[in-house]
């Protein structure tokens, strides 16, 4: 690092802080300005910055690891998400942002009733924005440690100073800036983020070591480049990478619909759902979600896939637990005065489009949903702005004791899932099915509990636990939903006629105000649904066969994508833009 990098990171930070003092004084007028930029977001500064928040400092290396032991194909393992990714933009985004709710806690008092809805929106804030949160920024501090480590040498018991410097500045600016200010310079950390990736990708392909698209694939074996895994009931098939048979079944059938995973809940939910009911009405709403769809799975990654082939490549010593460690090097090793300084600023700018997000989002959950909610419930708006800053720099402290304890990122990932499994039916059809109760989701979200210990001490690994999670759990939550009392017959034609799903499992209610309309096109939306599923697929593909040249593949995915976005706007256009934004 000479002085034109360190001048370049520099001024990257003083524009994101002044970002953040510029929107300090419109976050501090209210907590629905704070927490929700006034519910007045563009459906593209909402989708760039689901995009951001998605864009960790961890994500560039975990590709490389991914990439370096399995191939392209070994992104599946994320690349599975896209299924529920589309279900939240057809059939919930609008949902969300006509419920007119600060977080998702609170959608537990406006959907249930009595003591059990009170203890399941408190329960909420607790785990989600406390419990989960911690750990989720936990991996990311532990990626930024990495870096540094990697990058400039600094040693594994004092990195963490430099870690606790970077969040600290990270939980002041997002304290000060609240939502508007988090999602500006998300905008801004995005462009810097995804330009650094680009460039380090073009001067690694094109160096000496590598020689080009055509070098590389002269280098390395085919399988390396295959898009889609092997399915086998042995680790290794002709040489590709390959997924036995029930593991396939557990990426490509179960996790998408089942697990809860931050920025691909089923029935949409955490920092997503902040965003959707954050933008300025319905249609801003599912635009800034499929924006937010196709940016993730089909533009993002290639940049870092390219890089991550490299380093079987360039780095070959590599052992399985460096391989993540590839692209750091290849930063060290490969870039020029300045743009070394540049992909710093850009590690620096998903690291902290992540933090923010997820301090806010966390910060949402303990003010609005148990401060506000349980302990002090008739202070003044300035009170409250004021307790989510300070919430805030808690909020941070947590994480980094949290992040001590962290040993292994892709560990963290898969506890989350497997706490999570099970649980996504319930998100799904508590906007569907009025017998749906707050007992349901307390159960769902408690039962993994109790199954995961007891496979922890069976040796049972991931993904495996999941068939015995999941159905475990969907047992339990629909057995507790029929010994249990339902929702209060009141409350279900409250939230009837303020959200208006309609469909047919929710007859016993609409019946009894048939002065609501409710919700119908269900089979446009589900037409629109294999669309975007193809559209996001087809457009991933595309340009992976444009980068390594199969100009007739790449003809056939534009066609798909063509067709696609054709069948999503007349479905769309038939529907009536005007429903969607009522």
């Amino acid at each position: 690092m000479e002085f034109a990098d360190y001048l370049i990171i520099i001024t990257y930070f003083f524009i994101s802080f002044g970002i953040a003092a510029f929107y300090s004084r419109r976050a501090g007028k209210s907590t629905d300005e704070f927490f929700l930029s006034g519910r007045k977001l563009p459906w593209y500064l909402a989708g760039i910055s689901m995009v951001a928040t998605t864009f960790a400092a961890d994500t560039p290396l975990a590709v490389t690891e991914l990439v370096a032991q399995n191939g392209i194909a070994g992104n599946w393992i994320w690349w599975n998400f896209a299924f529920g990714g589309l279900l939240t933009v057809f059939f919930f985004a609008r949902l969300w942002r006509r419920a007119g709710i600060m977080t998702e806690a609170e959608f537990a008092e406006i959907r249930y009733s009595g003591k059990a809805s009170r203890f399941l929106r408190g329960f909420r804030a607790v785990y989600l924005g406390l419990i989960m949160n911690v750990v989720i920024i936990g991996w990311v501090n532990k990626a930024l440690a990495t870096i540094l480590v990697g990058l400039f040498g600094i040693g594994e018991e004092e990195v963490y100073f430099y870690v606790f410097g970077c969040m600290l500045l990270v939980a002041f600016y997002s304290a000060l800036s609240g939502l508007w200010g988090v999602v500006v310079t998300d905008a801004f950390q995005f462009v810097i983020a995804m330009t650094g990736s680009i460039i380090l990708a073009i001067v690694v392909v094109n160096s000496s070591g590598i020689g080009g698209i055509n070098g590389m694939q002269e280098k390395l074996p085919d399988f390396v480049f295959n898009f889609f895994p092997a399915v086998s009931d042995v680790s290794s098939f002709g040489g590709a990478f390959a997924l036995s048979v029930t593991a396939f079944l557990a990426y490509i059938g179960i996790i998408w619909w089942a697990s809860w995973y931050p920025g691909a809940e089923p029935g949409g939910g955490g920092y997503v759902a902040q965003r959707m009911m954050s933008a300025k009405d319905e249609k801003n709403s599912l635009f800034a979600t499929l924006f937010f769809q196709i940016a993730h799975y089909a533009l993002r990654p290639w940049p870092w896939i390219l890089v991550g082939i490299c380093t079987l490549i360039i780095y070959p010593e590599l052992t399985t637990t460096e391989k993540r460690m590839g692209y750091i090097f290849a930063m060290r090793d490969f870039l020029p005065i300045g743009l070394k300084g540049l992909l710093v600023a850009a590690f620096f700018a998903a690291y902290m489009s992540t933090i923010t997000t997820q301090l806010n989002w966390g910060t949402s959950f303990l003010i609005n949903d148990l401060y506000r909610r349980f302990m002090l419930t008739d202070k003044s708006e300035k009170h409250y702005v004021f307790s989510s800053r300070v919430t805030t720099i808690l909020l941070m402290i947590v994480s980094l004791i949290v992040t001590l304890f962290i040993t292994r990122i892709s560990g963290a990932w898969e506890f989350i899932m497997e706490c999570g499994a099970g649980v996504g039916l319930v998100l799904i059809l508590r906007w569907f099915w009025w017998r749906i109760n707050a007992w349901s989701e307390i159960s769902a979200m408690v039962m993994p509990f109790a199954v995961y210990p007891i496979l922890l001490t069976l040796d049972v690994s991931f993904p495996y636990t999941l068939f015995v999670i999941v159905p475990c759990t969907t047992i339990v939550w629909i057995v507790v939903t029929f010994i249990t009392k339902p929702t209060d017959e009141e409350k279900l034609k409250s939230f009837y006629r303020k959200i208006h799903p309609g469909g047919k499992l929710w007859e016993h209610i609409s019946s009894k105000i048939p002065d609501v309309k409710g919700d119908g096109n269900f089979g446009r939306m589900l037409i629109n649904w294999i669309f975007g599923v193809i559209l996001i697929y087809s457009l991933l593909f595309g340009i992976g066969n444009l980068i390594f040249g199969r100009h007739i593949e790449f003809l056939i995915s534009l066609l798909l994508a063509a067709v696609s976005v054709w069948m999503i706007y007349k479905n769309l256009s038939s529907i009536g833009w005007g429903t969607i934004i009522e």
